[in-house]
């Protein structure tokens, strides 16, 4: 029986490596900064419509803050209310207008009356 097992484990541990290799290969590494416009994947079902002439795409957001690596808060214009969304709903705004009522803030110079020194 502990044969078998050991079987069996090897098998599984060999498929495992070969389907993260797979994914690892057709995956791509995407980063948004703050600033950046971008769709939202959003499908929604409107009662007497095909879902296939949806649109499951909304947009174009703005990219307000990267939280982590796989989570971003977006928002769609100044007034409206901000959402925290993964990555994975996330698809890179290629159109002409994209939206600008987002200043990135970059942080002051430092000189030297700002630097604390500890003497």
């Amino acid at each position: 029986m502990d044969r078998i097992h050991r079987f069996a484990r090897e098998k599984l541990k060999i498929h495992s490596d070969k389907m993260k290799q797979r994914l690892d290969t057709t995956s791509t590494e995407t980063a948004f900064k703050p600033g950046d416009a971008i769709w939202l994947y959003a499908p929604k079902r409107t009662k007497g419509k095909s879902p296939k002439l949806q649109s499951n795409w909304e947009g174009p957001y703005t990219i307000i803050k990267k939280i982590n690596d796989l989570v971003y808060r977006i928002q769609l214009s100044p007034r409206s209310k901000p959402k925290v969304v993964h990555l994975e709903r996330l698809a890179k705004y290629t159109g002409h207008n994209p939206p600008d009522w987002f200043v990135v803030e970059d942080p002051p110079p430092r000189t030297e009356d700002s630097v604390i020194r500890d003497e």
